[in-house]
């Protein structure tokens, strides 16, 4: 067992040829290689991509300035909504991709010798509220 989990092995596969309960397998390992168990069990899981609805507004704020290239692509991959005389760009990104844009976007809510424009400062709210409803902050 300890050779097969040192060679890869998931505890899952492990459990499952041995007929054992995934506890056992991890109680038998955590026994026998302390170390390597800690060590896996760190990694953090990555985190799943999430579709969040961007205001036009802050869209076309983004597009002006410089983003980088995982920010990009999430922009450019984003589907149009229309709705009334604005649009809504629906952004699929991981969570960390979206509190990125939302840092870029400030501005927006004046400061920094830029005009408070209230339409600006409402739709980047609005994102700031769909962001926030993901994850808490790290």
């Amino acid at each position: 067992m300890r050779t097969a989990f040192l060679e890869g092995q998931s505890i899952a596969a492990l459990a499952r040829e041995h007929d054992v309960s995934h506890g056992a397998v991890r109680t038998a390992v955590d026994d026998l290689l302390p170390e390597h168990v800690v060590a896996a069990e760190k990694t953090p899981a990555p985190e799943l991509p999430v579709t969040l609805d961007m205001p036009g507004k802050v869209a076309d704020f983004h597009r002006s300035s410089g983003l980088d290239d995982v920010e990009r692509a999430a922009l450019d991959q984003g589907v149009t909504v229309r709705c009334g005389q604005g649009y809504t760009l629906r952004v699929t990104a991981a969570p960390a991709v979206h509190r990125q844009l939302l840092t870029r976007c400030q501005p927006l809510d004046g400061g920094h010798g830029l005009p408070a424009i209230p339409a600006q400062r409402k739709a980047r709210r609005d994102y700031e509220n769909r962001v926030s409803a993901l994850t808490p902050w790290p």
